[in-house]
């Protein structure tokens, strides 16, 4: 069992590629994904958004607010975890425009074509963005602002940047079928850069991505996301992942940061909120499928979480 593969499973990963960009210094951009602009991308308006960028020729510094800057280079891929408000540029302490008053709409398939900038050096990139549902917050609060890897220094990398070239020259093309590889091969680089990022974590580490790279306690959380309907107990799980209740709770609640029952309960609630947003099911089916034997007993818990009834709820935000 994989644990990530499980929870990225049950996330509804979705990608797309907005921008491919030629840019000459100097220049200096500033913008972020909105999730109204994904909606032109893909069939429905993501929860959580991840903005990213893969530079295929030259170099630029990406800075985030508070002055974090991270220079980039050919061949490297940027992810920004919280689709922060970020500059692109070819030097810090440029004036900067926002991108949307430089951006124009794409007048054919595939995505935008931007030209920028002065008469100094080129950098070539494309922009695109990863959209998930509410179930994929845990992971990406865990995630720090920015992460760069660079698709050489991996086993798949060259297999990847070849890939993603293929895809969006026939993107271009209108080649039925290619913006779903697109959006493929982006998710592969999504999850490489979160298995590098894992990779990286110091032995002391603590919270949820700590829990999920433990091999006894990732098994417990990929139970839980997997099932979440079953009747689960902290006796129960400890006797799956061979550990005994005791060790699996002090476990559970030294990396995670909660107890496992506590646990199961948010993320319980989490599905039941986004079935509430985006779905048409009946409260009671929805009850169901995150572990309530009855309407009632989901209605009193979901109350006791959000302060609304399940059905209020939804008015409200669907």
């Amino acid at each position: 069992m994989d644990p990530l593969s499980d929870v990225l499973r049950l996330v509804g990963l979705t990608a797309g590629v907005f921008l491919d960009a030629e840019f000459s210094a100097p220049f200096s951009l500033a913008g972020k994904v909105s999730k109204e602009f994904c909606r032109t991308h893909t069939s429905s308006v993501p929860d959580q958004i991840v903005n990213f960028h893969f530079v295929t020729q030259g170099e630029l510094f990406i800075i985030l607010e508070g002055g974090q800057e991270t220079l980039v280079k050919a061949g490297q891929v940027v992810l920004l975890p919280h689709n922060s408000l970020h500059v692109l540029a070819s030097a810090p302490n440029l004036p900067t425009k926002n991108a949307g008053e430089v951006m124009e709409d794409p007048t054919g398939p595939g995505p935008a074509r931007l030209i920028y900038g002065g008469d100094g050096a080129r950098t070539r990139m494309v922009c695109g963005f990863l959209g998930g549902n509410a179930q994929l917050h845990p992971l990406l609060s865990n995630l720090p602002p920015i992460i760069t890897i660079d698709l050489a220094a991996l086993p798949s990398g060259a297999w990847l940047a070849s890939s993603f070239a293929f895809a969006m020259q026939t993107l271009a093309e209108d080649v039925a079928g290619s913006a779903s590889v697109l959006a493929k091969v982006s998710e592969l680089m999504f999850v490489e850069a979160v298995r590098r990022y894992l990779s990286t974590l110091p032995d002391e580490q603590t919270g949820w991505l700590a829990g999920l790279r433990d091999p006894s306690i990732g098994r417990a959380l990929a139970l839980m996301h997997a099932r979440a309907a079953e009747d689960w107990t902290a006796d129960a799980i400890a006797r799956e992942i061979n550990l005994s209740r005791s060790a699996f709770a002090e476990r559970f609640t030294s990396l995670v940061g909660v107890p496992p029952m506590r646990y199961l309960l948010n993320w319980r609630m989490d599905l039941a909120r986004h079935r509430l947003r985006d779905t048409n099911q009946l409260v009671a089916q929805i009850a169901y499928e995150v572990g309530y034997e009855s309407e009632a007993a989901f209605a009193r818990a979901f109350r006791r979480e959000v302060e609304l009834p399940p059905a209020a709820w939804r008015a409200e935000h669907s």
